[in-house]
């Protein structure tokens, strides 16, 4: 997965909560991907794309994360996400996550594929026009 021409679109914060941790005192690792999902639905609404599952709406195909400090209670992370190779009817969403407390160095780092899908016929379809627009400029 190509990241030179990533693109920032939108930041977010999230406070970690009491619960998210586990046994060994940090913030789960399955905790991360719940983050990273509520980064991407933010960053599409700001998009302004539908997320009702009725029409023509986004997907995402894959996800992953990378952890590279411990996360502990409290805390509130930033994640700073962007948008890549902008295909037909895809593009790749990377996330960079940081811990307020110290914004020095990354936390993590993440990634998901999203496609426009016709929940109808379940076929993929263009990117609409005004995603496309905020992509490519």
């Amino acid at each position: 997965m190509s990241t030179d021409n990533k693109k920032l679109i939108y930041s977010c914060e999230i406070a970690v909560r009491w619960g998210d941790m586990d046994a060994y005192g940090h913030v789960n690792n399955a905790m991360y991907i719940r983050y990273l999902e509520e980064a991407r639905v933010q960053l599409l609404a700001k998009m302004g794309a539908a997320m009702d599952g009725n029409g023509i709406d986004p997907v995402v195909i894959n996800v992953g994360c990378t952890f590279m400090r411990p996360v502990v209670y409290p805390a509130t992370l930033r994640i700073d996400c962007y948008v890549s190779e902008p295909g037909r009817s895809s593009f790749m969403t990377l996330y960079d996550i940081y811990n307020t407390n110290d914004s020095s160095q990354a936390v993590g780092n993440g990634y998901a594929k999203v496609v426009w899908m016709d929940h109808h016929s379940g076929k993929s379809v263009p990117l609409p026009t005004a995603i496309r627009a905020q992509i490519d400029n």
